[in-house]
């Protein structure tokens, strides 16, 4: 790890101009998960914004119950805690899938996408992921956004089973990527489309619809244990993903029920 490129939270926050995320930051060295952490700092709502960083996770999860494996320094691992946001679960989701890509979009020729409901995609490869959890405390609910974007990985990084679907920002640059403009990027891109979020749920929509990968596309999907195949027609910011069935009727999709098959 280049000592440029270590997270640093001066680093971060010098010219950081975000209204809300990331006016506080942590860094770990190591920890077994920042959304673990964010956890327990949402019982203050005083924390509404903090941003958590770590250099590895080792207990990092995904979707489902599904381990998000990285090694020393070579992603961003944050988590971004929200204990007074008035979005729902949905709509913020969608919000930081738009701002994650497009924080990622800027690092060359290639276009990130979105996969629904959590996955950054670049040049068909998945290279980013998104995990929202909710909790609640005295009976205030509290959002923690969870990031995972591959930055240093080589193809060798990733397990067998992995090398043909995942990727790092360093592959498909073919440069080093400094993590410290990345994550300012991110943070500011988030900052943005949170607040564009409360303002308008119109602008989220066109603006994820311009980046989906499943739009108009057939898709087979599981939800509490059944398993549905379509047409994806749109996205709700109330009720999650549009199906148009094979059996002809429309049906909407939760995000925190729903897991994509093909």
């Amino acid at each position: 790890m280049s000592k440029l490129d270590a997270l640093d939270c001066d680093k971060i926050k010098t010219n950081l101009k975000t209204k809300l995320i990331g006016k506080e930051i942590i860094v770990y060295d190591s920890t077994s998960s920042t959304n673990d952490i964010a956890a327990e700092y949402a019982k203050n709502k005083k924390n509404n914004g903090l941003v958590i960083f770590t250099e590895q996770q080792t207990f990092g999860r995904g979707r489902a119950g599904n381990k998000w494996l990285t090694g020393r320094a070579d992603s961003i691992l944050c988590s971004i805690l929200l204990t007074e946001s008035k979005l729902n679960g949905e709509l913020l989701s969608l919000a930081c899938a738009v701002a994650t890509a497009e924080a990622i979009d800027k690092i060359g020729p290639s276009h990130a996408n979105i996969k629904w409901p959590n996955d950054i995609i670049l040049n068909g490869k998945k290279l980013a992921g998104i995990l929202l959890e909710s909790k609640v405390d005295n009976g205030r609910k509290s959002y923690i956004i969870g990031i995972g974007i591959n930055c240093h990985q080589t193809k060798d990084s990733f397990p067998d089973q992995l090398q043909q679907t995942a990727t790092s920002i360093d592959i498909e640059s073919k440069t080093t990527c400094d993590r410290i403009s990345l994550t300012k990027r991110l943070l500011t891109s988030i900052d943005y489309w949170l607040e564009t979020a409360q303002q308008s749920s119109e602008k989220v929509i066109e603006r994820w619809t311009s980046l989906s990968i499943l739009l108009n596309q057939r898709i087979t999907l599981t939800c509490n244990g059944r398993k549905f195949t379509g047409n994806c027609t749109g996205i709700s910011p109330e009720k999650g993903l549009i199906l148009r069935l094979d059996t002809g009727s429309v049906r909407f999709f939760p995000a925190a029920h729903t897991s994509i098959l093909r």
